[in-house]
C-alpha cells in the first residue's frame, strides 16, 4: 500500500519548521543586539554644538509651554513633570540643579524639588511660587560658549532672557548647564546652575 503524498510530506514540513527556527531565533536575536547597539552608539557619541543648542530651545519652549497651559486653565503640572523628564537627567545620574530664585532650599537634588520650583504649591519647598507659572511668552538663549572636550558630557555657559506674558522687560539669568546623552541619543541635564547677575552693590 503506497502512502499518501500528504501524509509522507507532513514530517518533511515539520523537520523544515523545526530546522528554520533557531534561524529565526537567531535573526531575532541579531535584531535585538543591533538594535541595543545602535542605542549604545547614539549615547556614547560626543555632543555637538548643534545639539545644545537644539535642546536650549526646546528647554525654554517647555518653560513657556508649562505657562500657557497653566493659563489656561490645564494641567500644569503634568506638563512640568513631562518637562523635567525630557530634560533633565534624574532618572540616569544625580542632578546638581541650582535654580534662579531658590533661596532657603538653595540646591534640587530630587526630580520632587525641581518640580516645586517650576509649578510651587509643595509644602517642603515654601517659597516655590512657581517659576515656569509666571508666566513667560519667550526664552532668549546668549551663549557665551559651550565646550565638549570630554566626548560624553557638554557644558554651557552664557545669559538667558525671560520675555513675561503680560508684556515688559527681559529678565536677564546667567547659567551654566552639562549635559549628557541618555540611552536614546537625547540630551539630558545633570548640571544646572542659574542665577541673577551681580547688580554691583558690594557686599555689606
Amino acid at each position: 500500500m503506497k502512502t499518501p503524498i500528504m501524509s509522507r510530506s507532513l514530517p518533511i514540513a515539520a523537520a523544515v519548521l523545526a530546522a528554520a527556527a533557531p534561524l529565526t531565533a537567531a535573526h531575532a536575536m541579531d535584531g535585538h543586539l543591533q538594535a541595543d547597539t545602535q542605542k549604545a552608539q547614539q549615547s556614547t557619541q560626543c555632543i555637538t554644538e548643534q545639539e545644545v543648542i537644539k535642546a536650549q530651545k526646546a528647554w525654554g519652549d517647555g518653560i513657556v509651554k508649562i505657562g500657557q497651559i497653566y493659563s489656561d486653565g490645564g494641567d500644569y503640572r503634568a506638563a512640568a513633570a513631562d518637562h523635567i523628564n525630557t530634560f533633565y537627567g534624574y532618572d540616569i545620574n544625580q542632578v546638581l540643579f541650582k535654580p534662579t530664585l531658590a533661596r532657603d532650599a538653595q540646591f534640587r537634588l530630587t526630580f520632587d524639588g525641581a518640580l516645586s520650583y517650576f509649578v510651587g504649591d509643595n509644602p517642603s519647598y515654601p517659597e516655590d511660587k512657581g517659576f515656569a507659572i509666571a508666566p513667560w511668552s519667550a526664552v532668549r538663549w546668549q551663549n557665551a560658549g559651550i565646550t565638549n572636550n570630554v566626548c560624553g558630557m557638554a557644558i554651557a555657559m552664557g545669559n538667558y532672557f525671560f520675555t513675561p506674558a503680560e508684556g515688559g522687560e527681559e529678565t536677564k539669568v546667567e547659567y551654566t548647564i552639562g549635559y549628557v546623552k541618555d540611552d536614546a541619543g537625547d540630551l539630558r541635564m545633570i548640571v544646572h546652575k542659574s542665577t541673577i547677575p551681580f547688580d554691583g552693590t558690594p557686599n555689606s
